[in-house]
């Protein structure tokens, strides 16, 4: 800052020049006192310099008829790729719900296209009024017993974690690789704290000696937590827990039981995974809020847990309350039970009006992130289990979530030892696709719980080296939803009798639409319409977003990655046979 413009802020907060805004007669939401106090919050070049019962003049004079004026909302913890849309086009939906700030890490895409993929997000951050602060994805990827697009060692990251728009490491997923001191995990968090940047924190199931070990790092935050013991104990240990409520994992009415006036301050909101359909349909932070309130949660109180709470945590002092001082990152609230945002402002700048995203979207170039689906040597024959006994380990689904269950069952076999399916017991094929290299590996399991008793369903979005996923009900009508999908260069496929009866394009990195948010959802919807009634995936189950999550070794217990099934609790692959 320049002395013309400090001196600009305070004559304007002396009263000795007119401000750019002045929104007068709110109910300002103070997240630092606990208050509400009627009055008018004064803004100029983007700050608030005025505020309480006290009058100004402006340029521009906005009434609030007496409504609530809180703080934007800040989501702690979220991946933009797992919307399906872009940037952009996420800021245009979620803005309107009153988000002003995200902490997005971009480890999906960073999978997937590497370094190219990262300068693709933060050219695209660019476009949108929201503001999108990225984390440095820290486990490219997540584990030595996966084949991602790229691999990303400390020294790749140097140049990135210097810059000024990162404010730090991703989640750092490889818990086990810091608790047993793996050198390459260690390099990347001596280089982080080298540089003075933060890290954020993965580790479900993670306790006692093991998680005392993790912090060591220097860990900031965890949203794997699943039960109050387990976010109480990180917060004792100095902590900040993230509560998710996202599309797949609803952990706030288990964790919010927790929540306490005197830990609350530790406490932040995440949603980690939000489908556009969640979005329009329920909203984003806004929404997260109102659960807290529902859940008996002071209002004040929860409001800050999407606010001053992330800020604080996350060393945002420039916003996450109304301060002066502060960017004016405003939200304007009819009330404090439904926190449906009526007005949204930006820097000062109003970006949204009754729902309704303003500014116009140009979107960024995504030549660099097309054409990411590349499979060689693939076949119906590279689909056939050679199992050599009916007793098999099973990945189990476990609605409301991502976590699995290692289950043991006694499943046909044919002639020469493949799996047969039998839909009344409700375990199918599933298979896992290396597509970035060309290696043509294939890794094959068997999952229960997702219901599916004809077709096949295929993904190029399985976390977190996205890999092409796929469960159906025999090799021939996995091969024909693979192979669909692979001409379409990445999406989601449904398949039944051989017939794709649903598809949805992903060009961008295999992981996002270049369509609307509003356009997606109702692809979105159809094919969920169809997932359930044609091929009768469980009505619990989220067809698409649960398959993608089966590929994720960094949770418990069981999962599935192109080179096999497995173990999270041994952290090694195991085979089928149990």
């Amino acid at each position: 800052m320049t002395k013309i413009e400090l001196k600009k802020l305070i004559d304007c907060a002396a009263g000795r020049i007119k401000a750019d805004l002045v929104i007068k007669n709110c109910r300002i939401v103070n997240v630092l006192s606990g208050e509400i106090n009627s009055g008018e919050v004064a803004i100029i070049d983007g700050k608030i310099i005025g505020m309480g019962n006290v009058a100004y003049d402006g340029e521009k004079i906005f009434d609030a008829d007496g409504k609530f004026l809180a703080p934007g909302f800040i989501d702690a913890h979220i991946h933009i790729e797992s919307s399906y849309v872009s940037p952009e086009q996420l800021g245009r939906i979620i803005v309107p719900c009153g988000t002003t700030s995200i902490i997005a890490d971009p480890h999906e895409i960073a999978n997937v296209c590497g370094i190219e993929g990262l300068k693709y997000m933060l050219d695209a951050a660019q476009r949108t009024k929201l503001d999108i602060i990225y984390a440095m994805p820290s486990c490219v990827p997540a584990t030595p017993f996966e084949d991602a697009g790229a691999i990303l060692d400390a020294e790749d990251m140097r140049e990135l974690l210097l810059d000024e728009n990162i404010f730090g490491l991703g989640e750092f997923m490889n818990a086990p690789g810091i608790i047993n001191c793996d050198d390459k995990a260690l390099d990347k968090i001596l280089l982080a704290r080298k540089f003075g940047k933060l890290i954020d924190g993965h580790a479900p199931n993670v306790t006692g000696k093991d998680l005392n070990a993790y912090m060591c790092a220097g860990i900031v935050g965890d949203h794997e937590c699943r039960t109050p013991d387990e976010m109480n104990e990180r917060i004792a240990k100095g902590m900040y827990v993230l509560i998710r409520e996202g599309s797949a994992c609803h952990d706030l009415k288990t964790l919010i039981k927790g929540v306490t006036s005197a830990n609350s301050r530790r406490i932040l909101l995440c949603s980690d995974d939000r489908q556009p359909k969640t979005i329009l349909e329920l909203g984003h932070m806004d929404s997260n809020v109102k659960m807290c309130v529902e859940e008996g949660l002071d209002p004040i109180t929860a409001i800050q847990l999407a606010t001053i709470n992330v800020a604080e945590g996350f060393r945002l002092y420039d916003r996450g309350a109304i301060k002066i001082g502060a960017r004016a990152d405003l939200v304007l609230l009819d009330d404090l039970k439904n926190f449906r945002a009526d007005k949204v402002w930006i820097g000062g700048e109003l970006v949204a009006d009754g729902g309704k995203y303003l500014p116009e979207i140009i979107p960024a170039d995504i030549s660099s992130v097309r054409g990411s689906v590349k499979v060689k040597n693939f076949s119906v024959d590279r689909l056939k289990m050679n199992l050599t006994s009916g007793k098999v380990n099973v990945i189990g689904i476990e609605p409301g979530g991502v976590v699995t269950k290692k289950i043991t069952a006694e499943v046909k076999r044919d002639d020469s030892g493949d799996f047969i399916f039998d839909s009344a017991q409700d375990i199918c094929k599933v298979a896992v696709i290396e597509r970035h290299h060309e290696t043509g590996k294939v890794g094959l399991g068997l999952l229960g719980g997702y219901g599916i008793k004809r077709g096949a369903v295929a993904v190029s979005v399985a976390h977190d080296s996205h890999n092409i996923i796929a469960a159906g009900v025999s090799n021939e009508e996995i091969f024909c939803a693979v192979e669909a999908l692979i001409k379409m260069e990445g999406g989601m496929v449904l398949v039944k009798d051989g017939k794709i009866i649903a598809s949805i394009p992903l060009p961008i990195g295999g992981l996002m639409s270049d369509v609307s948010g509003e356009e997606l959802k109702e692809n979105l919807d159809a094919l969920h319409k169809k997932a359930h009634a044609e091929l009768g995936i469980n009505q619990s189950v989220e067809p698409v977003m649960t398959l993608t999550f089966m590929s994720l070794p960094v949770i418990p217990e069981l999962k599935l990655t192109a080179r096999g099934l497995f173990d999270y609790d041994s952290f090694k692959l195991i085979p089928l046979e149990a």
